[in-house]
């Protein structure tokens, strides 16, 4: 299954509590449970102003659907082509 790097802006929310990161990982492991395996959180990223998160999808839409049923952006999101680490340097 492809993976997808989604960016999401959202003002200060580096300075969200626990409590509230909590509840939005809850809010998306819902909605993903009810669209099924096609689309697969698998990590995020927090940083000042964003969310850089990382999905397996069937395709982008999926993708977009969860934003749209969740309330979260999805401001860009990019199909990843290659992953490279340093023992790409060895290859």
């Amino acid at each position: 299954m492809p993976k997808f790097v989604i960016e999401r802006e959202m003002p200060e929310v580096g300075k969200l509590s626990d409590a509230d990161f909590q509840g939005a990982a809850q809010k998306s492991c819902d909605v993903l449970r009810a669209m099924g395996p096609e689309v697969q959180w698998i990590e995020s990223y927090v940083t000042g102003d964003k969310i850089y998160c990382v999905y397996y999808a069937a395709d982008e839409g999926l993708i977009r659907e969860h934003a749209e049923r969740s309330g979260f952006p999805a401001n860009r999101i990019n199909k990843v082509e290659r992953i490279i680490d340093p023992a790409t340097a060895e290859a």
